[in-house]
């Protein structure tokens, strides 16, 4: 058929100019949501944790621990012992530049989230030092200057880290070890969240490469004194890494796609999916390969934090929903900070090496996938391939 005959065939009508005005909203609205579900994960963790939601935005008027549900009860300043002695390590803050990443510093709030009040509540309890690794020091030094107008006696200094290149993270790994002969609590707290389609410095998709790949590094190179921390007696080390129930969204029917090209070529939410299932696989082979050190991957529940604020700019059914949703399922920075401080400060017979903890230290079998000893295992050999091949073996 012709150029010509196709033309004459799809010519505009009147009927059809009014057709097209209706349906063009509708097409936005659908091509939104198939294309990036901003809302599966609000919805997904009211739907199926629906307790944890509760507890973690009604519990002061309704909790729902004296019933037996929505975790345990963790108060920071009562039941976070004396830290005396002890040297921590949080990341946490805006990792990303336009050249390399995603977004620009002044987009992403890690250092006034979880990382900074983490930093806080630990402050409190005497730890012999702190150090906050971002990537940006006028706003690591603005959050370390206020924790400290709270807690004046804190020994809180910045590293410089910024999480989208190997070369930063080696760097980073090097200034710490250059400064203390010992390392107690590694949180590994920073990432990003449904990010628009980007590589890390070092070629990986950003969301992995953030969110699994940089951390996996830098808990490697510090793994060392990690070791020989716990070879002290009395000693109690940890390592804390942040995941998601997001990790439910994880690409279908593999859950890990370690060919680029086929993760590149998911969607957002699935490419966040993967990288918090990654956080979780780690985390068990952490805890299977070194038994010396707890290590627990830790959901923190849904935060009102700078994430959802790139998403909500960009995606009108996620800024609406926020706004809908939000108020009766996401709860302040403080209460969401308080499952990474049970797991890093918590009692040592209840937190558990390998184990996953939603809300507040309540243990999860996540996941098919995150059942899967096989997929840990795959993916620790190929993760340890990858840095191998750029030369951190």
């Amino acid at each position: 058929m012709s150029d010509t005959a196709d033309s004459s065939e799809t010519r505009t009508t009147p009927d059809s100019r009014l057709d097209t005005l209706v349906k063009a909203p509708l097409s936005s609205i659908f091509q939104a949501a198939s294309e990036t579900l901003d809302l599966r994960f609000l919805l997904l963790q009211t739907l199926v944790h629906p307790l944890n939601a509760l507890q973690s935005n009604l519990s002061h008027l309704l909790p729902l621990t004296m019933f037996g549900f929505g975790g345990k009860k963790f108060r920071p300043d009562e039941d976070i012992g004396d830290l005396s002695g002890k040297v921590v390590v949080i990341t946490g803050g805006e990792w990303f530049r336009l050249d390399t990443c995603v977004l620009s510093a002044d987009k992403m709030t890690g250092n006034n989230g979880l990382g900074k009040e983490s930093v806080l509540q630990l402050a409190k309890h005497n730890p012999a030092r702190i150090l906050l690794a971002a990537r940006t020091p006028s706003k690591a030094e603005a959050a370390i200057k206020e924790i400290k107008t709270a807690v004046p006696s804190a020994n809180i200094s910045y590293l410089k880290l910024d999480l989208c290149s190997f070369k930063s993270i080696s760097a980073a790994a090097q200034d710490f070890q250059s400064q203390s002969p010992r390392l107690d609590i590694l949180m590994n707290n920073a990432g990003i969240m449904a990010t628009p389609l980007a590589e890390t410095e070092d070629g990986y998709e950003s969301q992995f490469g953030t969110n699994h790949m940089g951390h996996a590094l830098f808990t490697k190179l510090l793994m060392p004194i990690l070791l020989k921390t716990a070879e002290e007696e009395g000693s109690d080390v940890r390592i804390v890494n942040l995941t998601s129930e997001g990790h439910n969204l994880a690409p279908r029917p593999q859950g890990i796609l370690l060919d680029e090209a086929k993760l590149k070529a998911q969607g957002p939410w699935a490419r966040y999916g993967q990288s918090k299932l990654a956080n979780i696989l780690f985390t068990k082979e952490l805890a299977s390969r070194y038994p010396s050190i707890t290590s627990v991957a830790i959901h923190p529940g849904i935060i009102s934090t700078g994430l959802y604020g790139p998403n909500q700019q960009s995606n009108m059914l996620l800024r609406y929903g926020v706004m809908l949703i939000g108020p009766l399922i996401m709860a302040d920075v403080r209460t969401g900070a308080l499952n990474q401080l049970w797991g890093a400060a918590g009692k040592k017979t209840e937190v558990m090496s390998g184990n996953y903890y939603t809300p507040v230290g309540a243990c999860s079998k996540g996941s098919k996938w995150a059942q899967k000893k096989d997929l840990a295992e795959e993916l620790w050999a190929w993760t340890e391939q990858e840095l191998a091949s750029k030369g951190y073996s």
